[in-house]
């Protein structure tokens, strides 16, 4: 007859101590050998990401990926603060999406600064009141974010980084889903479950508001609405998630740029974008994308953007595989410049895999 396998005995609060005395311990060696070894850069994205990718292959829980790597995201956060606190501007209010972008971006030891507009947020790199900022430039469902286009194009700073975040949207609210009668959230959340809400709640009235922040505020305050957020925002407001991933495209992602006052450095696995002009004559454009094909550039981007007031005049963004400073790149952008009446290179950053 087998015997009867003994139960584990409880861990004691000592054991758990302990633990956290060599954790402590190791955190603080890890950054100490950060510093020792020198941050060149405080946006080293390929670095960080080769670090968590790294961790979370060899996570056998019981730890889910995403704690795992929110624990190291801000380990990698935290050390890089040493003796510098990098501030960071983002199109707030908090709880937002662009919030949850620059979180997942710079980590929560950095000074997360909320602006109004997306040109605020570009105003406060060029003035130097933040080393980095934060903003929304395509959406895979919605498409492009116009106004970060037209401050780019406007803009000296460069994209140095991106951070394609994946959208889960939820409906959020302090009653049930039968009492809503109205749904508050800003224009692309709404757009992006326009199917789910005609489908759900055929009846409930579609409002526009300044953000998912201020959407999640409203509903707080009265059962009958409901907001569309995210899950974080929610929870900062004590809503209730009535019902999750809601939106239309279940690979809806938001794509957000990185931008400093210089371009990023080259990882081996890097972007480029461009913005110019050309001349209003037939087979100008067709010549210049021409040129990327010849030089064996890899397109992953391309938007054409009416001049306001300048009837018949675009400015064309080009997002290509490979660094500013490669020499197929170089000798494509030498190319194209001859073609263009105008020609600012944006940056180059590293290549980023969707998060969340």
């Amino acid at each position: 007859m087998a015997k009867k396998k003994k139960p584990e005995k409880r861990p004691s609060i000592r054991q758990l101590e302990k633990l956290d005395r060599e954790i402590l311990a190791l955190i603080n060696q890890r950054a100490e050998l950060a510093v020792r070894r020198g941050q060149p850069d405080v946006l080293p994205p390929a670095e960080d990401a080769e670090v968590l990718k790294r961790v979370i292959d060899k996570n056998e829980g019981p730890l889910r990926d995403d704690s795992v790597r929110a624990v190291f995201r801000e380990l990698l956060s935290g050390g890089r603060g040493i003796g510098h606190r990098t501030r960071v501007a983002y199109l707030g209010p908090t709880h937002t999406f662009s919030h949850l972008a620059a979180i997942e971006r710079f980590g929560q030891t950095a000074e997360l600064v909320p602006v109004g507009t997306i040109a605020s947020v570009f105003e406060e790199v060029e003035r130097g009141h933040s080393e980095y900022g934060l903003v929304p430039i395509e959406n895979s469902t919605d498409g492009r974010v116009t106004d970060a286009l037209d401050c780019l194009a406007r803009s000296s700073v460069k994209i140095c980084g991106e951070v394609p975040l994946r959208i889960r949207h939820c409906l959020l609210g302090v009653g049930t889903r039968g009492e809503i009668k109205r749904v508050l959230s800003k224009a692309q959340p709404l757009s992006q479950c326009r199917n789910w809400l005609g489908k759900h709640l055929p009846d409930a009235q579609l409002s526009e508001v300044a953000s998912t922040a201020d959407a999640a505020q409203k509903a707080a305050r009265d059962p009958q609405t409901a907001a569309i957020a995210s899950q974080q925002a929610g929870a900062n407001y004590s809503l209730s998630i009535l019902a999750r991933n809601i939106e239309d495209n279940p690979d809806n992602v938001t794509r957000f740029a990185v931008i400093g006052m210089e371009s990023g450095s080259r990882t081996g696995n890097d972007k480029t974008a461009l913005v110019f002009e050309l001349d209003h004559q037939p087979g100008a454009l067709a010549d210049s994308m021409g040129i990327f094909k010849r030089h064996k550039l890899n397109l992953t981007w391309i938007e054409s953007f009416p001049l306001p007031g300048q009837r018949g005049r675009y400015l064309f963004f080009v997002e290509f595989q490979g660094h500013a400073g490669d020499l197929r790149a170089k000798r494509a952008i030498a190319s194209l410049e001859k073609k263009a009446t105008r020609l600012t290179v944006l940056g180059s950053y590293a290549h980023a895999e969707a998060i969340g």
